[in-house]
């Protein structure tokens, strides 16, 4: 049995576990578990869900589970479910649309890349990696109609979600509606005591409640996170908007994206997905706010912090190095990745530079390379290319630094 921290009162923990979320519902149904928690010395468990519709996580998702490490720290029950078998619905929170629904092949795919890298913030050694598969693919047509009968269709239909799409008259699939259902049964399977998620997620989380209520499980305490916003500095944190910063991203990608983001950003990354004390970050903003420190200065520090959290020390002043070679200095990596393109120029030496950009991994798709060369973010050697349709003589170019956008470089080899 796991030891519950025995320095720690439960007005401590609950200070601790508290603070910077948005919402608990309720603190004063988290005081009480905490209580018997600590009289029974029985850890809560504290379920996170992941539907892995995607096979990265970003900084945005770090948010949840930085809270999620501090329940582990003081000998909680960390529970990260994989939503193997919901995610193959899609949750339509934040959606204008019905979502694309995925193969059972891209969830397991996904899902395995979620175990690596949600283990970047938790403690491997205490956190439980479930599947909700595990029930919820066994369940008969009979337990489905069960479930469905403790929600009605107008409860349904107060999510916001929902209810714009149905006022444009965008349609809404009735397998949507399993998805909250599915996703509160799994706290029904789980007996959680508390479940936590971004403030997008509270209509899931309060369903979850209600389906354990009529279960007859004691319902769990939603705790609600911010939900950041992405590099941009208007939108959500989403990979699908391309204004993410991963976790498994490489150094210099990952400080890069941070010397980008707006200045008023540097205070929320710092606070909600960094470890620096809440002094040092108070003291940083005062500071910046009275023109002793110049927000260009913040981002370094933070970029470096990432980058620390995520790779090592050595990367990060490498990382830092990079970027003022490049940025400060109109320079170049002193490292960059060799790219072998001559088993794939054609006959006359020539290659599509479409082809070339996704050879070189910067670009993920056809329609994205195309966007970027138009964009005139394509360079070999300081000379841009701006048409997609062209086709560059790569034959004489051996070592020639191919360049797209600020930060990304490959030297290719011909040979």
């Amino acid at each position: 049995m796991t030891e519950l921290h025995p320095d720690m009162s439960v007005d401590e923990q609950l200070d601790v576990l508290t603070t910077n979320t948005e919402e608990v519902l309720s603190e004063d149904e988290l005081k009480k578990k905490l209580q018997k928690s600590k009289e029974e010395n029985k850890p809560l468990k504290i379920k996170l869900g992941l539907d892995p519709s995607a096979p990265d996580i970003h900084l945005g998702h770090t948010v949840v589970l930085k809270k999620m490490r501090e329940f582990q720290e003081l000998g909680h029950e960390v529970i990260c479910l994989i939503g193997d078998f919901t995610g193959r619905v899609g949750d339509p929170s934040g959606v204008s649309e019905t979502r694309n629904q995925l193969s059972e092949k891209q969830v397991t795919e996904n899902a395995k890349t979620y175990e690596e890298q949600v283990m970047k913030v938790l403690d491997a050694d205490k956190t439980t990696i479930d599947f909700n598969s595990r029930w919820l693919k066994g369940m008969t047509f009979a337990d489905l109609i069960e479930l469905a009968s403790h929600v009605t269709v107008s409860r349904m239909i107060e999510r916001n979600d929902f209810a714009e799409r149905l006022h444009k008259d965008q349609p809404v699939y009735v397998h949507e509606f399993f998805y909250p259902l599915m996703q509160g049964y799994d706290s029904v399977a789980l007996k959680a005591d508390v479940e936590l998620g971004g403030t997008d997620q509270k209509f899931n989380l309060m369903m979850a409640r209600d389906i354990q209520r009529a279960y007859e499980v004691e319902p769990e305490v939603a705790m609600l996170m911010p939900v950041m916003e992405g590099t941009d500095g208007t939108r959500k944190m989403s990979k699908s908007l391309d204004n993410y910063i991963g976790v498994n991203e490489d150094a210099d990608s990952m400080f890069g994206k941070v010397m980008s983001i707006s200045d008023d950003m540097i205070v929320p990354y710092f606070k909600y997905m960094t470890w620096e004390p809440e002094s040092k970050i108070e003291q940083m903003a005062e500071k910046m706010k009275e023109g002793k420190l110049n927000p260009r200065n913040a981002k370094v520090q933070l970029a470096e912090t990432f980058v620390r959290m995520y790779h090592d020390d050595n990367a990060a002043e490498k990382a830092r190095n990079n970027f003022e070679t490049v940025f400060s200095r109109g320079g170049q990596p002193e490292d960059i990745e060799e790219v072998r393109i001559g088993d794939r120029l054609e006959e006359d030496g020539e290659m599509w530079i479409v082809e070339l950009v996704r050879a070189c991994d910067f670009a993920s798709s056809n329609s994205e390379a195309r966007r970027l060369i138009k964009q005139g973010a394509v360079s070999i050697d300081g000379e841009k290319i701006t048409d997609p349709t062209a086709n560059v003589c790569l034959m004489e170019r051996n070592g020639s630094i191919f360049r797209v956008g600020k930060r990304r470089f490959a030297r290719l080899i011909v040979e």
